[in-house]
């Protein structure tokens, strides 16, 4: 059977957690942060933990794992 081909973007911008969880950095962290609140910057400064909607479908993408 031959190799599975994987979304080269995934293992870049996802990391697997130890209980299986995937984190992600959060978007819109770049630049025009002035446009944006204190909060809303203090809130998103570290990663999230993403939606057990979308992990099924990012696990699709990488079907070999995330190191």
């Amino acid at each position: 059977m031959p190799k599975l081909k994987t979304k080269s973007g995934v293992k870049k911008r996802f990391k697997m957690t130890a209980t299986g969880l995937l984190k992600h950095g959060v978007a819109g962290k770049r630049h025009r942060l002035m446009s944006h609140n204190a909060k809303y910057i203090r809130q998103n400064r570290r990663t999230k933990v993403l939606s057990k909607a979308d992990t099924a479908a990012v696990k699709a993408w990488a079907p070999y794992g995330l190191s």
